[in-house]
């Protein structure tokens, strides 16, 4: 397969693209990551998601410590062409490190950040 499609992402300076992980049964948008070349055709190869960690600057496979991976159903790239789109399932209904099915579980209520969704496992019996 030529690298052609590669090619036409707009990668940030850094040789970064923000993907957004959407679950694809719900439409709900479960977390929001980084990928480089390597993480996204390692997504493209496995069908599972990698992602860019900028923290620990290496690539990591979702669900490698928590077996929470994302199955990947299809790839989408939006209109400037420096996003991706995941449609995934989620395996084991937990995304977030914190133990939540998503990572955007806080929402803005009068002026205040309102924790919207429980923890579904505690972190500790995820990350041991």
């Amino acid at each position: 397969m030529s690298d052609n499609w590669l090619n036409k992402i707009n990668w940030a300076q850094d040789g970064l693209v923000p993907a957004v992980a959407q679950e694809a049964a719900s439409g709900r948008v479960l977390t929001l990551a980084w990928m480089n070349r390597e993480a996204l055709e390692k997504t493209v190869q496995t069908g599972e998601a990698h992602y860019w960690s900028r923290s620990r600057k290496k690539i990591w496979h979702k669900g490698e410590q928590s077996g929470h991976v994302q199955k990947v159903i299809s790839i989408h790239l939006d209109c400037d062409e420096d996003v991706i789109l995941l449609e995934i399932e989620q395996t084991g209904g937990i995304a977030c490190h914190t133990g939540r099915h998503s990572c955007f579980f806080q929402k803005l209520e009068n002026g205040e950040w309102v924790v919207t969704d429980p923890v579904l496992k505690d972190p500790q019996e995820i990350y041991k």
